[in-house]
């Protein structure tokens, strides 16, 4: 009797002697769209949001201006909470938040990429405005921006900045990435995930005004861009910190 080699074994007998993967748990169809909702971020801001003034930390003053207490409480917290959540979310569904977040290129190199991208970014919102101002001035609609109440002295901007780099910044990008990821993995829509990601990044921001909340879908679009063709939210994050830095810091020179 010949014995028997690995090459006489037909690789099918392999595959049935080989130990059986534990299969991954099936994703209903409306399970990418509940995550969507949850991870957008108006669900946990209205529950952190009441729950806040429940703990007796008011949105507003008593002169009616924005409580900066209550924005950047809500603003931190909220990025703890998010941030968590899809996470955890990711394990959950057998991904890799790494590799969802932060791709697989050198982290230097997006990094130069975000810094590079930083003057484009301030030629489109100069561009935008300068277009809204001379033919929809009526979107115009808030004279002065609220949030602006917030920075006071040198100690509001240090805790201003901290909010605009890591609510700002950080949270909203690697937002930004779970989301485009669910629509082009799981749902196959692209197109329609930027979209929709933009519009509501836009719509987060009318209370700045209806000019703001157009120039903020703009910049969200630009930003989801970047992540869909570098694959990673490291390039977003910080072309999206330091555009904010720059505007914070004009706003307080101002």
């Amino acid at each position: 009797m010949l014995p028997v080699t690995p090459t006489d074994i037909e690789p099918a007998a392999f595959a049935a002697a080989a130990p059986a993967r534990p299969a991954e748990p099936a994703r209903r169809p409306w399970q990418p769209w509940a995550e969507i909702l949850l991870c957008s971020g108006y669900p946990t801001q209205i529950v952190l949001g009441e729950l806040l003034k429940d703990a007796g930390i008011a949105p507003l003053t008593a002169d009616g201006s924005l409580s900066a207490t209550f924005v950047f409480a809500l603003s931190l917290g909220d990025t703890v909470v998010l941030v968590t959540l899809m996470v955890w979310l990711l394990i959950r569904g057998g991904e890799s938040p790494r590799a969802v977040f932060l791709g697989r290129r050198r982290a230097s190199a997006e990094a130069a990429v975000g810094l590079l991208s930083v003057p484009f970014v301030v030629a489109l919102v100069v561009a935008l405005s300068l277009l809204i101002r001379a033919f929809l001035p009526f979107l115009h609609n808030v004279p002065a921006n609220p949030l602006d109440g917030l920075l006071g002295t040198q100690t509001g901007l240090l805790a201003f900045l901290v909010v605009v780099i890591v609510a700002g910044g950080l949270r909203e990008e690697l937002q930004r990435a779970f989301l485009l990821h669910r629509f082009r993995h799981d749902l196959g829509q692209t197109g329609a995930g930027l979209v929709v990601t933009s519009v509501a990044f836009g719509l987060g921001h009318t209370l700045q005004g209806w000019d703001a909340a157009i120039l903020t879908g703009a910049l969200g679009a630009t930003w989801g861009l970047i992540y869909l063709t570098r694959g990673s939210a490291i390039a977003p994050i910080v072309s999206h910190s330091l555009f904010n830095t720059g505007e914070l810091l004009r706003a307080f020179l101002r």
